[in-house]
């Protein structure tokens, strides 16, 4: 490995260091373990999997175990919806109810496919569109949204991550304008796994990713239950095999987000598989809204006593940005670092400027600002050895 590091410029002592944190933080209880991978110029030069799946600790994490990854999910749906815009099936400007009628009346009339990628919607910041609902079918949340969500704000005006709705429409958007009507979560299979060849990933726990797979314990109480049709339990919609929530219903491993990540480093192609141009991945990763922050976010920093921070949203990717703040991508990396990352648990981002690619999966979802210092530290350590 050693070697591999030299290859792709990066120290082996800062890359031992960030296994040494790693370690150090699983013993003292803050997480119960992490898979992780840095790569530069392509070169894979850190790969491990540390500490274990639950608080027991008697089960190691494995490189191919499999995690959900939460809002990561979005990535997907993402680069699906700029695959469908290069093939002409979708527009940025394309109005949402002219692809899903009954999500037509008031403001909701404005919304765009970009209101929805950049969440500059008006729609309130959700988990569920209806308290005590299951989440696993889409067809249901679909209609759940067009029924009880309306805008709060003009489209356009406000920044507000939005948890559920704006990836639900999208995954909708997909499914009804795709030429064979195709599940969203057949489109993902067919158009983005199976190219880049991500074995370990699907849509809801596919039965052959099952022994593999970790179940997700929340260290901080959601605020929220995850329930689905299989009365799983409070959680149980994240262990549905047929599950279609395209906002957070993806597993995968670290090794495969890391392919994903890598399509994007490598300007929308991996592996000879071609799944979106680099022109759109440039217009993706340039800041859309200003100085405007997360409205969703600005509670939590006020609670922790931080800056309230741009929110340097692009469009479907979070930017590192300018400012020196708390951020999940560090504070060294490059402006247009960019990437995406799920509640407490996973995240990835492409640095641009340094060419290098860092993906996160973890056991023990914790709570998302102890969240956002811990990918902060990780990814500064990371950035610290590039040379």
């Amino acid at each position: 490995m050693a070697e591999k590091m030299q290859q792709a410029g990066l120290l082996p002592a800062r890359m031992q260091h960030l296994k040494a944190v790693i370690e150090e933080d699983v013993r003292r209880g803050r997480y119960f373990g992490a898979v992780v991978i840095v790569a530069r110029h392509g070169v894979v030069a850190f790969h491990e999997a540390i500490g274990h799946t639950d608080s027991a600790r008697k089960q190691p994490l494995k490189k191919n175990s499999v995690f959900n990854i939460f809002s990561t999910t979005k990535a997907l749906t993402t680069v699906l919806v700029f695959r469908a815009i290069e093939r002409g099936d979708l527009a940025l400007t394309a109005r949402v109810s002219e692809i899903i009628p009954e999500f037509s009346g008031g403001l909701r009339e404005k919304i765009t496919v970009y209101h929805l990628l950049t969440h500059t919607s008006g729609l309130p910041a959700v988990f569920t569109p209806k308290p005590g609902m299951y989440i696993d079918r889409l067809d249901e949340i679909i209609e759940a949204i067009c029924k009880c969500l309306h805008c709060v704000e003009e489209p356009g005006r406000l920044a507000t991550y939005a948890p559920m709705a704006g990836h639900a429409l999208l995954g909708e958007m997909l499914h009804r304008t795709d030429a064979k009507r195709r599940r969203y979560r057949k489109i993902v299979e067919e158009d983005l796994l199976r190219p880049l060849k991500m074995k370990d990933t699907s849509i809801g726990v596919r039965a052959d990713l099952r022994s593999r797979k970790i179940v997700p314990i929340f260290l901080d109480r959601s605020p929220i239950d995850h329930t689905g049709h299989g009365n799983l339990g409070p959680n149980g919609a994240f262990e549905e095999e047929d599950a279609e929530m395209p906002w957070v219903g993806a597993v995968t491993s670290a090794n495969d987000l890391f392919r994903f990540a890598e399509m994007l480093r490598r300007g929308g192609e991996l592996d000879g598989a071609r799944i979106i141009s680099p022109r759109i991945l440039d217009m993706a990763t340039r800041n859309q809204t200003g100085d405007r922050p997360n409205e969703l976010f600005k509670p939590l920093s006020v609670l922790r006593g931080w800056e309230i921070a741009p929110a340097y949203l692009g469009i479907g990717f979070f930017l590192r940005g300018e400012a020196i703040c708390h951020h999940h991508f560090g504070t060294m990396t490059s402006p247009r670092t960019y990437g995406n990352f799920g509640a407490g648990s996973s995240m990835y981002w492409v640095d641009p400027e340094l060419d290098m690619t860092f993906a996160l999966v973890s056991a023990g979802v914790m709570e998302e600002s102890q969240n956002i210092e811990r990918c902060q530290r990780l990814s500064d350590i990371a950035v610290s050895a590039a040379v």
